[in-house]
């Protein structure tokens, strides 16, 4: 299912069928920080969702090696890591049991906030995987998925990420591993809740739909939040 930009022509239906894989992909980003934040009660994190059309059949035109939306197409913020970071670094040195207790929370908070980034991260590709998969009638089934396929479903940036977030976590690469196979399987059932997807098809067809260069976390709370 390796996405394939070898045309002829340009073709716009192709042009289109990879506005709505991309599509899938941001929303399903979205929807989980949306949802995780509420889930593991984690502090707000601000984020907008960057859908640019600009040239973009152009250079698919010229040059069949050029993956559309590609670094035109993103999720700007909505790092949980990061909301935390800056209270966590300007605490106080522990000096007292007030503020030892006040650094474990901070601690917990950072480790939870650690791990829905890495599952964040996944769910993006995972919803593509699943969009196109069910496009082609084949089933969306964990069995047959691996970590390194998402990269066929432009996940190669958000996997760079996830291997950051992995290195920091332990230096012994089978650890890395066994990890990264939990959060992929979180990331999964995410994808694969029937609640979950609606919503992330709901914001999809919403991302195309409104001809926006730009989507703020606002638009998107209030989409899935139902107001």
């Amino acid at each position: 299912m390796k996405r394939s930009n070898t045309m002829g022509i340009l073709n716009f239906s192709h042009l289109t069928a990879d506005k709505r894989k991309v599509a899938y992909h941001e929303a399903g980003h979205a929807t989980a920080i949306h949802f995780n934040n509420t889930l593991q009660r984690l502090p707000p994190v601000f984020f907008h969702i960057i859908f640019k059309e600009t040239d973009i059949s152009i250079d698919y035109a010229l040059n069949a090696d050029v993956e559309p939306y590609n670094g035109i197409s993103r999720i700007e913020g909505g790092r949980f890591i990061q909301a935390l970071a800056l209270a966590f670094d300007n605490l106080e040195c522990p000096s007292s049991e007030y503020t030892e207790k006040r650094l474990f929370k901070y601690a917990d908070a950072y480790r939870l906030a650690f791990e829905a980034d890495i599952v964040n991260l996944l769910i993006g590709p995972l919803a593509e995987a699943k969009y196109c998969m069910g496009m082609d009638n084949e089933p969306f089934d964990l069995q047959l998925l691996t970590v390194a396929a998402m990269k066929n479903y432009g996940g190669a940036e958000d996997l760079l990420a996830v291997n950051d977030y992995l290195r920091s976590y332990s230096v012994d690469k089978q650890t890395q591993n066994e990890v990264l196979k939990q959060f992929f399987t979180q990331a999964y059932d995410f994808v694969n809740d029937s609640k979950n997807w609606a919503e992330i098809s709901k914001l999809a067809t919403y991302i195309l739909a409104s001809g926006k260069d730009e989507i703020s976390c606002d638009e998107v709370m209030a989409l899935l939040d139902g107001y």
